[in-house]
């Protein structure tokens, strides 16, 4: 019978075979997630900063590096007309991204304000980033 395996798919092989069979390490506490750091991507043909982008927009590349982000940013709109804490930010690098603002109410919160990662991402990698006003937020009822 004619071999068509080379010596290259089998030792390819070997080694998928043992990186699967292999356990992943419990996830360390100072991991991103945990730590609220907020990592984006970088182009590497144009420079374009992205959030979890599987092409530039700018230029197509597929190219990326990623990036600390600082985690401070601006509150650019609410996402959608109902009265819940899903906003689009502007984040000082150059990207946005759609955030959950925390411990306000969302009549509190105006377009316009600064706010900072608190974290990056939710346990498991689900759900969205949670920023939080970085200056105290009034009451309801001194709006009244």
């Amino acid at each position: 019978m004619l071999q068509t395996d080379s010596c290259e798919h089998t030792e390819f092989r070997e080694d998928h075979d043992a990186d699967t069979a292999a356990t992943t390490a419990p996830a360390d506490p100072t991991a991103p997630a945990v730590c609220g750091e907020l990592l984006f991507q970088r182009c590497l043909w144009c420079g374009t900063p992205a959030y979890r982008r599987s092409f530039c927009r700018a230029c197509g590349s597929t190219a990326f590096k990623r990036e600390r982000s600082t985690g401070a940013g601006v509150l650019v709109r609410r996402n959608g007309h109902a009265p819940h804490h899903t906003w689009l930010v502007a984040m000082d690098e150059g990207f946005t991204l759609v955030c959950e603002v925390a411990t306000t109410g969302p009549v509190v919160v105006a377009v316009g304000a600064r706010v900072r990662v608190v974290r990056a991402v939710a346990p498991l990698a689900q759900g969205l980033p949670v920023v939080e006003l970085t200056y105290r937020a009034t009451s309801l009822e001194r709006w009244w």
